[in-house]
């Protein structure tokens, strides 16, 4: 049996872990996904990289502060910009908001998570199905049929998904489930979108913010993080209510184009890729607390 096992390897359950495990507990982190991050997420696509879930790092709070500090020294992260631009609604030309550092990883954001995971045990491409508690532990069920039994449990998970396991764990405390229950997410849709090596002009922005856009929330020049770049790539995130209309459409791509198309009014160029790749987070954004 061991101390704790954590359900997520995004950045909130391997940070719990390598906290426990400092402390002196035995700890397994179990990660349906074939990496860790969640969505401090990069992907290999043509030669090159994208962040597809977060999109930078600024400072927030002095947790935060160490944790880029710490990173920056091990050359990790680098500044990006201290500038991202904001496109008010009917406006053509976006304005720079107040300076503030945004630090990136050159190869990619999640080297954030990857930096995170030396001695844990993490257990990837593994599900939890069940959780079953009795007087002394919890017996988590995996989807190889393997149990793992913890002392004790720590969720890093979306609360629906949480919920997906604690409910039918009827000596949970009810108002603890309707709480849990109560948590809404927003969902996002990612547009990642390479372009021909002859495109220009470049813009002066890496990144720009949509002021309350029907259709998309943020389009940053994805390309512009790395020492090296085969080709221009800009990243397009879309705005809730566009992601929350196409929650279930199964053929994302007429849905990106849709995106690039108004993002072309910070480029033209932009609305004619070489190639794209979509990502949907179901689970983007909390939209209500507990």
């Amino acid at each position: 049996m061991i101390d704790v096992a954590i359900i997520g390897a995004g950045m909130a359950g391997l940070v719990c872990a390598q906290q426990l495990t400092q402390a002196g507990y035995s700890v397994v982190v179990v990660e349906k996904s074939r990496g860790v991050g969640g969505r401090v997420a990069t992907r290999r696509l043509h030669d090159t990289y994208a962040d597809h879930g977060t999109c930078y790092l600024k400072s927030t709070g002095e947790l935060l502060e160490r944790l880029i500090e710490l990173l920056s020294d091990r050359q990790i992260l680098k500044v990006w910009t201290d500038t991202v631009y904001n496109l008010e609604p009917n406006e053509v030309y976006p304005t720079p908001q107040l300076p503030t550092p945004r630090y990136v990883a050159p190869s990619g954001m999640n080297a954030i998570a990857k930096f995170l995971t030396p001695g844990l045990d993490i257990r990837l491409n593994q599900r939890v199905t069940a959780i079953t508690p009795d007087d002394k532990a919890w017996h988590l069920t995996l989807d190889d049929s393997v149990e793992l039994i913890a002392s004790s449990v720590v969720f890093a998970i979306p609360a629906p998904q949480a919920l997906a396991l604690l409910e039918p764990v009827t000596t949970i405390d009810p108002i603890f489930i309707e709480n849990l229950r109560s948590v809404e997410y927003n969902p996002s849709l990612t547009v990642m979108a390479g372009y021909p090596v002859t495109s220009s002009p470049f813009p002066e922005w890496q990144a720009v913010t949509f002021e309350d856009d029907p259709d998309i929330a943020w389009v940053g020049f994805d390309s512009s993080k790395r020492t090296s770049s085969t080709q221009p790539v800009f990243v397009v995130q879309s705005s809730a209510a566009l992601a929350t209309r196409h929650l279930e459409t199964e053929d994302l791509d007429i849905v990106a184009k849709q995106m690039l198309q108004r993002a072309s009014v910070l480029l033209p160029w932009l609305s004619e890729p070489e190639w794209i790749q979509v990502q949907r987070w179901r689970y983007a954004f909390p939209s209500r607390s507990w």
